[in-house]
């Protein structure tokens, strides 16, 4: 269990717990086949009662640096929006207590994936952001839940200029709950795991459904009209194809404003 085939994802599944490890080398880039694997990984996951709580973690050297830029291209970003925010609309509803372990990278799609669990620990010296602004574009689900997790202005900040923070600060900003060495961070995972294996697990589920009976609502609903503007609107402009364009051939952007 799971028993879905991937390659880029290694799980240690010993109940209540099951640990999910994105494996994609050098930064655990989130493709469009992770993003399909994890979303194959949840559902199956979902429906073993024996199992309460989901690890996401990554490697020292990134949790995640992103989604995959290459995905962003007009022929396939329909595809790749659909995919990753079905893996995250999952880990939303989920009945499983979610824990991010974040060392190294988080940034863009890797940050969404670990904001939007429940809970996140992360290595003091981690790197975080979302810098899809300077590639001419927007991380959807950042722009619906950043708000509600660290205010609305340190959400247009963080989102407006793509500026990385440090774990630290990602926890002084509410975007996560404690930080440690990175030597220190199991530990810190693991206080938190003892103190969930202690407790009904389906309490937990319960308890967590309340906790997003209305943020799930306006989540749901935000993150639509955040995709329906950007394959709409975003995606037609010269400056989101100039910014896609000009990362995969290595080159700095000419922007036009158009």
């Amino acid at each position: 269990m799971p028993t879905v085939s991937t390659t880029r994802l290694a799980f240690d599944i010993k109940a209540p717990l099951a640990r999910i490890n994105l494996h994609n080398p050098p930064l655990n880039i989130i493709d469009i086949p992770m993003m399909q694997e994890l979303h194959q990984a949840l559902t199956e996951l979902e429906s073993h009662p024996e199992i309460s709580i989901i690890v996401f973690e990554g490697d020292s050297r990134a949790f995640s640096a992103g989604v995959d830029v290459k995905a962003h291209v007009p022929e396939q970003v329909r595809e790749m929006l659909t995919s990753f925010h079905a893996v995250i609309r999952f880990i939303v509803a989920s009945r499983k207590i979610t824990i991010a372990a974040v060392q190294g990278a988080c940034l863009g799609g890797g940050a969404e994936l670990a904001a939007v669990c429940d809970m996140v620990y992360t290595a003091r010296d981690a790197a975080w952001g979302f810098p899809e602004i300077k590639l001419g574009c927007y991380p959807p689900v950042a722009a619906v839940a950043l708000p509600a997790l660290v205010g609305q202005k340190r959400a247009e900040e963080l989102i407006l200029t793509g500026r990385q923070i440090s774990g630290d600060e990602a926890v002084a900003i509410g975007l996560a709950n404690r930080s440690a060495r990175a030597d220190e961070l199991e530990g810190v995972v693991q206080e938190t795991l003892a103190q969930l294996k202690a407790l009904s697990p389906v309490a937990l589920a319960h308890a967590k459904k309340a906790i997003y009976a209305w943020d799930a609502i306006h989540f749901d609903k935000g993150l639509a009209r955040a995709e329906k503007i950007y394959l709409e609107e975003l995606i037609a402009t010269e400056d989101a194809r100039e910014g896609i364009a000009a990362f995969l051939e290595k080159r700095s952007p000419k922007w036009t404003g158009r």
